[in-house]
């Protein structure tokens, strides 16, 4: 795949191991034309909650102990993720099918079951990630992220629009 495919600001794909990590991410299914800048403030799991002010994870080293609701759990499993994410009105779906009237969000889990991303449904039915400190990009769907990586999707959670 020639790295000139992607758009131009979308520095994750210039990355070495970006073919290996994200082998099912394809420059088509990328939205060109809506590729947020380089932002170490706020992660995945923050863009997925609409927060470009904190960085969510519930434990992490480097950002001390990084944001996380009060009274969910800091460990790194899907009923703690769950519950970071029903403290802003998500409720656990069936899948990722667009429905009217509510925002749906993926959260991914690795091979362990320790979950490893998050991506927001947009309006219009595509999907929304940040990627870590690097961009945020609109993707055709949250299977495209699927990898070694960030593993599958493990759950999907839905909320009335606000």
């Amino acid at each position: 795949m020639d790295m000139h495919d992607w758009p131009p600001d979308f520095t994750l794909a210039k990355t070495p191991s970006f073919p290996q990590d994200f082998p099912n991410f394809k420059p088509n299914h990328c939205d060109h034309d809506d590729l947020s800048k380089f932002d170490p403030i706020y992660n995945c799991i923050a863009w997925a909650a609409s927060d470009t002010l904190n960085w969510w994870w519930p434990d992490d080293p480097d950002f001390g102990d990084g944001y996380w609701p009060d009274g969910i759990p800091r460990e790194l499993t899907i009923p703690a993720f769950i519950a970071a994410f029903q403290t802003l009105g998500y409720q656990v779906c069936e899948d990722s099918a667009v429905e009217n009237g509510f925002e749906k969000i993926a959260i991914y889990a690795d091979m362990a079951s320790e979950p490893t991303h998050a991506a927001r449904q947009l309006p219009n039915g595509k999907w929304t990630s940040k990627f870590g400190d690097f961009e945020d990009v609109r993707h055709v769907n949250p299977d495209c992220l699927e990898g070694p990586l960030y593993g599958k999707v493990a759950v999907f959670m839905k909320r009335g629009i606000m």
